[in-house]
């Protein structure tokens, strides 16, 4: 459920009340019983990241770049792995 701020014209007081969304909303202030005048307020998560529009729906040339650098990663990941085998079989015990 979500949370709801509310500001009473008559005596400036600011409070928070816990609705359901579709409940009919005839508030009053707690501190003179007048109505209250629901506020606009910043909702409690943030989007971060590099941009969910360019992020969601990549073009095509991006996905191939995208392949591309993941082929490139994965080569040199198996290069360095047989590098290092090579590595243990040439030390003498």
């Amino acid at each position: 459920m979500p949370i709801y701020e509310y500001h009473c014209q008559h005596c400036n007081e600011a409070f928070e009340i816990l609705l359901k969304i579709d409940e009919d909303c005839n508030v009053v202030c707690p501190k003179c019983l007048k109505p209250a005048k629901k506020l606009i307020s910043a909702p409690n998560f943030i989007l971060k990241g590099s941009g969910f529009y360019v992020n969601d729906y990549p073009s095509e040339s991006r996905k191939e770049g995208k392949k591309k650098e993941k082929e490139a990663s994965e080569k040199g990941l198996t290069e360095k792995k047989e590098g290092k085998q090579a590595e243990k079989k040439a030390e003498p015990k």
